[in-house]
């Protein structure tokens, strides 16, 4: 199984230069390329955003935003296969220095799914951990997901 962890802040939308579809500020161009990375390798989403706070445990949307989230992902054949779990203290949501504990999410995530052949990490902030470093796409948080971030994802999930 191919994993995307997905951040969405700096990924899907620009710091900056938001657009909104509907009432949640994503970019449609970077929506449009995250699907380009699901369609062409099969991959499933997990959500390590801290948008992931907005769903169940079950990946229910719990707000109206998750339910549009979770409305445009259908629109273009995608959907949430599974969120990170949640590693964060007091300190690091009032410093927001999320970048500090992302990684151990992701690794223990990854460490309690053992079918997963590739991953990728789409996120904007430097996650500081080499295993997590060699499959991270690194996007531009004043730009969102580009086209050769597109590329490089899809190269390191259809890799054998």
């Amino acid at each position: 199984m191919n994993i995307i962890f997905l951040d969405v802040d700096g990924v899907l939308n620009s710091f900056g230069n938001v657009e909104y579809i509907g009432k949640i500020p994503l970019e449609k161009e970077c929506f449009v390329r995250l699907s380009k990375i699901v369609k062409g390798t099969n991959a499933r989403i997990v959500l390590h955003s801290g948008w992931r706070f907005w769903f169940d445990n079950d990946m229910y949307p719990k707000t109206p935003e998750a339910e549009e989230f979770t409305e445009l992902l259908s629109k273009h054949e995608m959907k949430l296969y599974d969120k990170t779990p949640d590693f964060c203290t007091e300190e690091i949501k009032k410093s927001r220095t999320f970048g500090l504990v992302k990684a151990k999410e992701i690794l223990a995530w990854l460490d309690a799914h053992n079918d997963v052949k590739n991953y990728v990490v789409l996120e904007d902030l430097d996650l500081n951990n080499d295993e997590i470093n060699t499959n991270q796409v690194t996007t531009d948080g004043s730009k969102g997901l580009s086209d050769n971030d597109v590329e490089q994802a899809i190269k390191m999930l259809n890799r054998n």
